[in-house]
């Protein structure tokens, strides 16, 4: 079975071709116009996903060898999202499949990363606990089996990513930010500035970095942006540290209550290399497997909403042609 993904959640415009499981072609065009917003503007993102799905496409065929008439059912993102970015790779994917007489189907963007642990080898055995951290989600997730997910706990105000974003426009540093801390943080002493730490209920397994993104904020008022490398490196460690002590004591408490053996990160934000080693260490500990996604995975990409796809229609699932964009669509 051959089938084409397409994402425009956000701000890249991707398209992957899935045969049998495997990833033959993933093709990911980013927007760098934002970069002088400092974040993501939806008119212009739902725009360049116009100029440039058709190429992606195309790209993304001729990569994996394969031509339209080859296609067993496309794929496409239809929430959560940019509802007008949504729209664009949404009805791209629908007119295609109607074109074609291919089942079309619908793909939730956070189940494109939760199962983009399975898209090389290794991968996790059923059911193990998945971290998702993106610019826009941070949640626990339990996954039982194929399509057989509990939400155990979610962001109740910034994601983790947006904190970053947040942090890396107070300092100056642009946009995206994640990359930009990480890379510094790496070069600093965590322990040089100890921003607090959100774990909010001792029974829950809720997020919220709304408060160390003002902790921040507070730092700054009072003693300016640093001046000097090293002190820029210490601020960014010190406050990508409290973000990643958070993640990871909460991903362990899940581990208890859920009493799984493989645990799976996914998202942006988890191809944060501070992340990737504390989460590591802790599993480690524990006698846990870790699994990350490779790096072009963790992004936005095509490549995950081809593999659900692929999965949904090896289920006989399909989605009807009037499946509309629903811009705050949950994992249910």
């Amino acid at each position: 079975m051959t089938v084409l993904g397409i994402e425009t959640s956000c701000d890249e415009t991707s398209a992957a071709i899935v045969r049998d499981g495997r990833v033959s072609s993933n093709v990911i065009s980013s927007q760098y116009v934002h970069r002088k917003y400092g974040g993501v503007v939806p008119e212009l993102a739902s725009r360049a996903h116009q100029r440039l799905i058709t190429q992606v496409v195309q790209e993304a065929l001729d990569t994996a060898g394969c031509q339209k008439r080859d296609l067993d059912a496309v794929a496409a993102t239809f929430g959560p999202g940019l509802v007008g970015a949504l729209l664009v790779g949404l009805n791209f994917g629908k007119a295609l499949a109607y074109g074609l007489g291919v089942p079309f189907v619908g793909v939730n963007h956070m189940e494109g990363h939760l199962y983009s642990v399975l898209l090389h080898d290794p991968a996790p055995a059923f059911p193990f606990l998945s971290l998702i951290v993106s610019g826009g989600h941070t949640m626990l997730v339990h996954v039982e089996g194929p399509f057989r997910h509990q939400v155990l706990g979610q962001t109740r105000d910034d994601a983790a990513g947006e904190a970053f974003d947040k942090v890396a426009r107070m300092l100056g540093l642009g946009y995206p930010g994640g990359p930009r801390i990480d890379a510094l943080a790496s070069q600093g002493n965590p322990l040089a500035i100890r921003f607090p730490r959100s774990f909010l209920d001792p029974q829950s397994l809720d997020f919220s970095f709304s408060g160390i993104k003002t902790a921040v904020l507070y730092h700054l008022r009072d003693h300016g942006v640093p001046s000097g490398d090293a002190a820029l490196a210490d601020l960014c460690a010190g406050f990508q540290q409290s973000v990643v002590d958070v993640l990871v004591q909460k991903t362990m408490r899940a581990v208890e209550w859920t009493c799984v053996h493989d645990v799976a990160i996914a998202g942006g934000v988890s191809a944060n290399a501070g992340l990737r080693a504390a989460l590591g260490a802790a599993c480690a500990g524990k006698g846990l497997r870790l699994f990350t996604p490779r790096l072009e995975f963790c992004m936005d990409n095509g490549a995950m909403i081809a593999y659900v796809g692929w999965m949904k229609r090896s289920s006989g699932i399909q989605s009807p042609l009037d499946l509309t964009a629903v811009a705050g669509l949950e994992l249910a």
